[in-house]
């Protein structure tokens, strides 16, 4: 911490503090989770007020670099790891593979019930139709991650109530055992803040943010019919996740927007 707040600039002393502090987590070379001086420490260090230090740490919370855990301390923040599962209509199975790390499932349900009235409309099926629910805990490379709760009509996939789930991908099963080809989906993704039970599965606090992907997914089982096959809502830790777009612009401005703003 050898540089100091230099008092005849026309910066403000928070953006020169935050500027420092990011230079010295790239000189230490800090990796996530190491604790940083706490806001008396750097007050003391920097000859500045509290409310320069939190400003400060404020945007580099904001920007991701930190996180400050009340009663403990502050901490270099845990890299969030880019998913594409927005853009493309892939499986968290093959996203997590496709970056180098592992992805294991602890299966909470796998059971065949009647669909409600709202998963029937969504998988074209009439109210009461038998449906396999499925939910996982996903853990990337063991670490709770993401809890998806998925819904497939029962006749698509005959014998998946015995497929063992833990360690292989969901869409590879559809695909290669029953003949399923994915063609496309809708996915929308929404903000939220942990319940007490999703708060113990993911091992977050209660009311932490977290990310909701709810997906539609549509493709032609082995008859070759196009059809609605799998509903799924999860539930993505938001300290570990962001989700990625690539978007272009259309020519066309009566194209339908890619993004619509709900009220």
């Amino acid at each position: 911490m050898s540089a100091a707040i230099d008092r005849s600039s026309p910066l403000p002393f928070y953006h020169q503090l935050k500027q420092i502090l990011l230079a010295d987590l790239r000189e230490r070379q800090l990796a996530p989770g190491d604790r940083l001086p706490g806001d008396h420490d750097l007050c003391a260090a920097y000859d500045v007020s509290r409310t320069v230090v939190r400003q400060a740490l404020a945007e580099l919370e904001t920007e991701g670099v930190i996180e400050r855990v009340k009663g403990r301390g502050t901490f270099v923040a845990p890299e969030k790891t880019p998913e594409h599962l927005v853009q493309s209509l892939t499986g968290l199975y093959e996203d997590v593979a496709a970056r180098g790390s592992h992805l294991r499932s602890e299966v909470r349900r796998l059971e065949q019930v009647p669909a409600d009235e709202q998963i029937a409309a969504q998988l074209g099926l009439p109210p009461g139709a038998p449906v396999v629910v499925l939910e996982r805990l996903r853990l990337v490379d063991d670490e709770p991650w993401v809890l998806a709760t998925t819904y497939l009509p029962a006749d698509l996939a005959p014998g998946l109530l015995t497929a063992d789930l833990a360690d292989q991908s969901l869409y590879a099963l559809l695909e290669h055992r029953y003949g399923v080809v994915l063609t496309h989906g809708r996915r929308g993704v929404e903000a939220a803040v942990a319940s007490d039970d999703l708060a113990s599965a993911l091992a977050i606090p209660p009311g932490a943010p977290v990310l909701v992907l709810r997906s539609t997914s549509y493709g032609n089982a082995s008859d070759g019919a196009p059809r609605p096959v799998e509903v799924f809502v999860a539930y993505h830790r938001g300290d570990r996740s962001r989700f990625e777009v690539v978007l272009q612009r259309h020519a066309d401005p009566l194209v339908e927007p890619l993004m619509r703003v709900l009220t």
